[in-house]
């Protein structure tokens, strides 16, 4: 396959761009009156900006990385350069973030007299605001990447960004190398074509790779640094005389210790890693809260209107603590927030980061966390980030090719807006970074795709959504389509939810207000009277009426705690090594709490510590059952994939395997029979047929084209009048990909599918990794009994059902389990 090679541009080093021009009068004044000098960075911004180059400012929390993205559009306008056109876009993840910098700059363009509009265009802006704003665009507009793909679909476009001179990119590090990063990529492809002049600047406090993510921003970027933030002050919450629980996510144990730390500060944020996570350690804060502390809760799945009362409530100082998930990772920068707490491992240095630098949010003050971890494994892990961040170690996603089904999304809003040449528009496409390697048949695949559907599809009007005019040229189909397409423009594809909506006990009434939504899913398991948390409160499941739960309020009870799609983040593999260096270096042991020195000394003493690299294997009967436990420290999601894939083998070898569990650390599959030949059982191979088999048969397949059909506008979810349910949705997906799989494999959809499948939930690149590494370095280590380091795994919760045999009996009691591994 051809592969088009990107010419490199020469590079400007930070430190030879040349001095800035003054400040104007205006702006110096403005600083000046506040008694501030702008920062060295600062001042390089302005300095590229006068060079013409795009940016890169990596500069921590607290550095005023914002003002400095828009400190030269303030200069211009200063100068009377901007007036009357749209200058700046500033681009942000959340539309939260956008309104509340816009908020921050309405003050100090005031003060320095500019008169300038600053508009904010998201998904939550009314209609008649953006007509408002195509007919006369603000100086500077803050938007969302769905919001500019949705401008650049129309056809005053080119009047719009005719004059745009810089696009500003928030947390680029959050953005770059995921869908929603190629299709801003590809929207800013298509602004330089329409503003050749036009400057990208990204702004970063955690970049693990910078040069991917310079390439990101523009092949011609020039890195500007900060100076270095205070070194945070991170510690350790380990309750005294508590013993670490041996398995386990909520950390009870220490909710007692992470409520008097609220107590002791101002303003605390309490992360956790899911959703679920957060409902829970919610509750057990509200039943310590003998003080009536304002405690709040805030997740993804929560009403939008709740969600922005509590941001409301913290910006004002009202709140002494809120629960969290990575909804406010990248949140409102909070001067007054005291400390940041994690709940759980952190899973990355560079999300750990993010979340420590909520926390004063200056640069001569240390922020302050505490870890908080809810096991022993957690309690390495942990150590281990605490380590890595006073290194100033970061870690992250290696980049990977841009999406196919962005680009066919991408393609057809390209077509929207106005008639594109098919050259020409490879030309743009390639100019991008994630599309920098992509050859002309895979572009020429994605154009018939979104003019035919493909092969398999042609033969259906519906699919033909662009068409060619007697020049050759690409135009869309009619108004249904441009129409379809801004109605579902976007990489979020949502799991199937459903709202969560107040009744009266007994279901009576249409259900009132909305605390939030809930996944379809676990909705299906529950049965009038089913009591379950959420939103902060015990409800009780009344009734389903179409896409609406009806609940009402509960007492006592044991309650069910829903779980989301996404699930928890997998360890990074560079904190996976440092917690098997810990593991393999004895001088760590007196850096840990005593029970969990304890239980390395006696996993050492039954059985053998997992060293630096290689792979531990332990066998063990028990109950009737054989234990296969390997440490591969690969993460959760590759070692769900191995599960998988070594039951297969292991029924072929007729070992009778009967299930598995999985976490972060390791795996463990039980079965009637020994297993034997573990070298053999690990190979390499079954990375070929084994893998391919199992693709084709599980269901993931399935649910990963769910989400590539959507976003490559093969499948709507929101059609002019109606949107369709998640089953209407599930149901013309499995159909389409019955018929492609039968009658075009090598469609383009399909390619996209098996691309998203080998990262994200199955983690292909990293086991592959995994097993060439061990090759020849496969340590077994058959026992008598359970071993300690063993225990963790064998009381998770969620094991997978593997088909063979026999049926999964409980494993026993964990009591039982924990007198085994520890009795002489």
């Amino acid at each position: 396959m051809s592969v088009h090679e990107p010419r490199l541009p020469v590079l400007v080093p930070d430190a030879d761009l040349p001095p800035p021009a003054p400040l104007p009068a205006a702006v110096a004044g403005w600083f000046a009156a506040r008694g501030w000098t702008p920062h060295p960075h600062q001042l390089r911004m302005l300095a590229a900006a006068d060079a013409g180059l795009p940016v890169l400012l990596i500069a921590p929390t607290g550095a005023g990385k914002t003002l400095g993205g828009f400190l030269p559009g303030l200069a211009r306008a200063a100068a009377g350069e901007v007036a009357g056109r749209l200058d700046t876009i500033y681009i942000s993840p959340l539309k939260a973030l956008a309104a509340d910098i816009a908020r921050n700059l309405e003050q100090p363009i005031a003060e320095m007299g500019l008169g300038l509009q600053v508009g904010v265009r998201t998904g939550d802006t009314d209609q008649r605001t953006r007509e408002r704003q195509r007919r006369s665009p603000p100086e500077l507009l803050l938007t969302t990447p769905e919001s500019l793909a949705l401008m650049l679909s129309y056809a005053d476009a080119p009047r719009i960004f005719g004059r745009l001179a810089t696009v500003i990119v928030d947390e680029v590090h959050a953005i770059a190398g995921t869908k929603r990063g190629d299709l801003l990529a590809l929207g800013l492809a298509r602004l330089k074509s329409l503003s050749p002049g036009l400057r990208v600047v990204g702004l970063s406090a955690t970049v693990a790779d910078e040069e991917a993510v310079r390439r990101w921003v523009d092949p011609r970027a020039v890195i500007v640094r900060g100076r270095e933030a205070a070194q945070a002050e991170v510690s350790l919450l380990i309750p005294e005389g508590e013993r670490v629980p041996w398995a386990g996510h909520l950390a009870r144990h220490a909710m007692a210790g992470v409520y008097q730390a609220i107590r002791d500060h101002g303003t605390t944020l309490v992360f956790v890693n899911t959703r679920a996570q957060a409902e829970l350690v919610f509750q057990e804060l509200w039943h310590l809260n003998e003080d009536g502390l304002a405690i709040a809760l805030h997740h993804g799945s929560l009403a939008a209107e709740q969600r922005r009362k509590v941001e409301a409530a913290m910006a004002e100082g009202r709140l002494r603590a809120v629960v969290a998930t990575s909804s406010l990772d990248l949140g409102i920068d909070w001067a007054a927030v005291d400390l940041v707490m994690q709940i759980g491992a952190p899973k990355g240095v560079s999300r750990l980061v993010q979340r420590i630098g909520r926390a004063n949010h200056r640069l001569d003050l240390a922020s302050k966390a505490i870890l908080v971890p809810a096991n022993r494994f957690e309690v390495l892990e942990c150590r281990a980030a605490l380590e890595a961040v006073a290194e100033g170690e970061l870690d992250g996603e290696p980049p990977r090719p841009g999406a196919l089904d962005v680009l066919a999304q991408h393609v057809l809003g390209t077509a929207c807006m106005a008639p594109f040449d098919a050259d020409a528009l490879y030309a743009e496409v390639t100019g991008s970074a994630p599309y920098a390697a992509l050859d002309r048949p895979s572009f020429d695949a994605v154009v018939d795709f979104v003019a035919t559907g493909g092969y398999a599809l042609r033969a259906y009007d519906r699919f033909r959504r662009i068409e060619q005019d007697e020049t050759g040229r690409w135009r869309v189909a009619g108004p249904v389509a441009a129409r379809q397409y801004r109605m579902n423009v976007g990489t979020i594809v949502e799991m199937p939810m459903l709202n969560v909506r107040l009744t009266k006990p007994g279901g009576r009434g249409m259900g009132g207000r909305m605390l939030g939504r809930i996944e379809e899913w676990f909705v299906q398991g529950l049965v009038p009277g089913d009591s379950f948390v959420f939103a902060g409160e015990l409800l009780v499941y009344e009734a389903l009426r179409e896409t609406d739960v009806l609940v009402s309020r509960g007492r006592g009870g044991d309650p069910r705690i829903p779980s989301y799609g996404g699930g928890r983040f997998p360890i990074s593999a560079s904190l996976a090594r440092r917690v098997r260096g810990m593991l393999a270096d004895p001088a760590h042991r007196d850096l840990l709490p005593p029970a969990v020195a304890e239980w390395l000394a006696m996993q050492e003493l039954r059985s053998e510590l997992p060293g630096a690299d290689g792979l531990l294997v332990e066998t063990f009967p028990r109950a009737g059952r054989w234990f296969l436990i390997a440490y591969g420290f690969a993460g959760r999601n590759a070692h769900q994939t191995l599960g998988m894939l070594l039951t297969r083998r292991m029924e072929r070898m007729g070992f009778r395997p009967m299930g598995f569990v999985a976490n972060d650390y390791a795996i463990a599959i039980w079965s009637l029979d020994a297993p034997e030949r573990i070298d053999a059982l690990f190979g390499q191979d079954m990375m070929g047929e084994d893998l391919e088999a199992w693709m084709a048969e599980s269901s993931m397949l399935r649910r990963t084209f769910r989400n590539v059909a959507v976003i490559a506008g093969l499948i709507e979810q929101r059609h002019p009048g109606r949107e369709k349910t998640g089953r209407q949705v599930t149901f013309s997906s499995d159909l389409i990909y019955d018929v492609l799989r039968r009658h075009q494999p090598d469609h383009v959809l399909l390619k996209a599918t098996w691309a998203d499948a080998a990262g994200g939930l199955t983690d292909l690149g990293r086991l592959n990794d995994m097993l060439v590494a061990v090759q020849g370095r496969i340590l077994h280590r058959p026992l008598a009994r359970v071993s300690p380091l063993a225990v963790p795994l064998l009381l998770e919760v969620g094991r997978e059902s593997v088909p063979g045999q026999a049926d999964d009996d409980l494993l026993g009691e964990a009591a039982a389990l924990i007198e085994d591994a520890t009795r002489g």
